[in-house]
């Protein structure tokens, strides 16, 4: 089963996916994509590392998510990914081919893949279209890959101030 969980920032999305991989009854892989770049970021991660249970297994990527999502899917195994967009942000950062190709192997290899996945992205669609043209990249670019993931998923969840819409499935 593939799940996407979709919501702004602070709406639950990745306190609803540990409660569905809790639910599973299967062991737990999170793949962070996040990176402690400034002081800030380092105590977010910090908070999220201590919500997790410590038996969980912690995989660290920031690029090459459909090679991470390839070694740790199993079907014994529940699959988080935290979070898609924070992932997205590394590869624009990076370059549009990197983005390209990354984005393309995670949408080919996304099907096949065994076991429970929760996709954890943060929906910025919603909001003001922004005024800087990276940012409407990225936007573009986050809007394109939810649209993609959704068709892919079993389902897909919009959280809003900690409760979960189901959108499909």
């Amino acid at each position: 089963m593939k799940t996407l969980i979709l919501g702004g920032a602070r709406s639950g999305k990745s306190g609803l996916a540990q409660r569905r991989a809790q639910a599973t009854g299967r062991s737990v892989t999170l793949i962070a994509t996040a990176q402690a770049l400034d002081a800030e970021m380092a105590e977010r991660i910090a908070r999220h590392q201590a919500d997790r249970p410590p038996s969980w297994r912690t995989v660290e990527e920031p690029l090459a998510l459909a090679a991470a999502l390839k070694a740790e899917c199993a079907t014994d195994r529940c699959v988080i990914v935290d979070c898609l967009t924070l992932w997205l942000t590394n590869l624009l950062l990076d370059s549009e081919a990197r983005l390209a190709a990354e984005t393309t192997a995670l949408l080919n290899t996304l099907p096949d893949l065994p076991g429970e996945i929760l996709l954890v992205a943060n929906e910025t669609g919603l909001g003001v279209v922004p005024a800087d043209v990276l940012s409407r990249r990225y936007v573009d670019v986050a809007g394109w890959l939810h649209q993609s993931l959704a068709q892919a998923c079993d389902r897909v969840v919009l959280t809003v101030a900690g409760l979960p819409v189901a959108l499909k499935g």
